[in-house]
């Protein structure tokens, strides 16, 4: 039997090759997209201590400096946290742009695998109707040398 080979096996390996990089840089996404949350959140956390303290600095003896302090402080932790976001949002569609990348190169992949089988299946039914043409002569051949002994 003869032996099966691809003729588009390189082709299939690149897009092997372009499918793994995919997932790295989907993983990539991924991973900078929870550190940027990682970050939200405890700027957001910063800004709930930021309140807490001006609330009890608003029980205790009025201390104008305190509170000035206190409303700066938690009008800088809105500015990051609205920079922040921003940063989220961007690292958000990265991650989108990235799965829909690995999206369409594990679609060329499983094209490329789907076309490998049907050549391999194509190869199969001929190798398959050339067994089956030899064993036809090989019988006819022996049929013949039957009759001329016989």
């Amino acid at each position: 039997m003869a032996k099966f080979v691809y003729r588009m096996q390189s082709i299939l390996n690149i897009k092997m090759k372009l499918e793994t990089q995919a997932r790295m840089q989907f993983a990539s996404a991924k991973r900078i997209l929870d550190e940027e949350e990682e970050k939200l959140e405890h700027l957001k956390e910063r800004r709930e201590m930021y309140l807490e303290e001006a609330r009890k600095s608003r029980n205790n003896v009025l201390n104008v400096q305190q509170l000035r302090d206190s409303k700066v402080a938690i009008q800088t932790m809105d500015d990051f946290i609205a920079e922040q976001q921003k940063r989220v949002a961007l690292a958000a569609e990265k991650l989108e742009e990235a799965r829909e990348q690995l999206q369409e190169v594990m679609k060329e992949r499983k094209t490329q695998e789907k076309l490998r089988e049907k050549a391999f299946d194509e190869f199969m039914m001929e190798e398959n109707h050339k067994e089956g043409k030899e064993i036809d002569e090989l019988t006819s051949y022996t049929y013949g040398q039957k009759k001329k002994k016989g």
